[in-house]
């Protein structure tokens, strides 16, 4: 399964609130280009924390 394209559409970077890039391979996660983080994706539910967000 994937994340529902509305919920994609309203979700923004917790950080900065800028758009989230969504990738689904390898691991599923949302990507902000613009603070360089990737917040990841587990079982359908994006982790929106900043602490738990990885480098780009």
């Amino acid at each position: 399964m994937s994340l529902a394209p509305d919920l994609l559409a309203i979700l923004v970077c917790p950080k900065c609130k800028g758009p989230l890039e969504h990738r689904a391979a390898p691991t599923e996660e949302l990507v902000c280009h613009a603070c360089r983080l990737r917040y990841p994706v587990e079982d359908d539910i994006p982790i929106m924390l900043i602490d738990e967000a990885k480098p780009l």
